[in-house]
């Protein structure tokens, strides 16, 4: 089973049309153009009946004291958690490939709609809902595709991991405001196989991209 997609490269960064925050020498970040990756797929292995797909950040810091204060850097110590950022599921194994654009493009404050996703597939919530919940202005449900804004005092590369999921069910048994922890949960004993494409992203000028 092979993930391929024409707009992420294994180990190189997010293009920033792909990125919900991007660098901006005046205020450090700026909304991006948040367009869903292009993402295909081959291989798949006999019996798969749909797929799911994954997007976390294994890197996201796991207490938000420190974040994007002008003062300082994230300590070397803060502990690292995962951070969601698409799920999807339902996805035809005969569609082939998921266009660019075709879930995201644009930020939209509050978030998008779900779990209704473009092409009759289902899509769950991304960890923006919690992350914004104190922002009058941006505070909401946040289903489907947002991309990488890792903090832009953070000295640590960010990574992007996008996994796909071939499975032997035919509708993935989850509903209403699901997580990425919950469908990881359901997955369990049906999964047939998987494949992985990892991309970096940093908004810290000292780090790079």
């Amino acid at each position: 089973m092979k993930i391929t997609s024409h707009s992420l490269t294994e180990g190189q960064p997010v293009p920033e049309r792909n990125a919900f925050g991007v660098p901006d020498p005046q205020t450090r970040m700026r909304l991006g153009d948040n367009l869903s990756p292009h993402i295909a797929w081959s291989g798949l292995p006999d019996g798969t009946r749909s797929l799911v797909l994954i997007c976390h950040d294994p890197d996201a810091p796991g207490e938000a004291d420190d974040v994007n204060k002008a003062d300082r850097e994230l300590p070397a110590d803060v502990p690292r958690i995962d951070f969601f950022h698409w799920v999807l599921v339902d996805i035809p194994p005969d569609l082939g490939e998921l266009g660019e654009g075709a879930f995201s493009s644009g930020v939209t404050p509050k978030g998008k709609s779900g779990p209704e996703a473009p092409q009759g597939l289902r899509q769950g919530l991304n960890d923006f809902t919690g992350f914004l919940a104190g922002d009058p202005e941006m505070a909401g449900e946040y289903f489907g595709y947002d991309g990488p804004c890792p903090p832009w005092n953070d000295p640590q590369r960010h990574h992007y991991v996008f996994t796909l999921y071939a499975t032997d069910l035919p509708r993935c048994p989850v509903d209403g405001a699901f997580t990425g922890g919950d469908v990881r949960t359901v997955l369990q004993g049906h999964v047939l196989d998987r494949a992985a494409l990892t991309a970096t992203y940093s908004l810290n000028p000292d780090v790079g991209r």
